[in-house]
């Protein structure tokens, strides 16, 4: 029985203290662009305190994976794979924001965090 207990708290000792580790890039620079992001948004959505610290955690984290995407694809490819992950980040906002926000925040997204375009040559 106490080998048991111990296994078991072993257990959610190490869930509970493992880290997520899309989050582990602590890049200050991202963490600072998050913020002005996030500072953006709130001029318009009105974040409470709870909302504010959610929102700037997802959006860093959708930065580090942005960054890893603009090193590892090119063109057209890149392009779909940053669509994509704007896309994740939507539906993901939608659990931090309230509906009348989320509307709102699906209308700012266009303006505040462009999505990048592909420079086509002209024949």
């Amino acid at each position: 029985m106490r080998t048991l207990i111990t296994i078991l708290f072993l257990l959610f000792s190490i869930v509970g203290f493992s880290q997520d580790p899309i989050m582990q890039n602590n890049d200050e620079s991202l963490e600072s662009i998050a913020t002005s992001i996030t500072d953006k948004y709130d001029d318009q959505l009105a974040l409470d305190a709870k909302q504010f610290i959610l929102f700037q955690k997802k959006v860093e984290e959708f930065l580090i994976r942005e960054e890893k995407i603009h090193n590892n694809f090119k063109g057209e490819e890149k392009l779909n794979q940053l669509y994509k992950l704007r896309k994740a980040e939507t539906l993901e906002m939608r659990n931090i924001l309230t509906q009348p926000q989320f509307n709102l925040y699906k209308r700012l997204k266009t303006q505040i965090q462009p999505l990048a375009v592909i420079e086509t040559k002209k024949s």
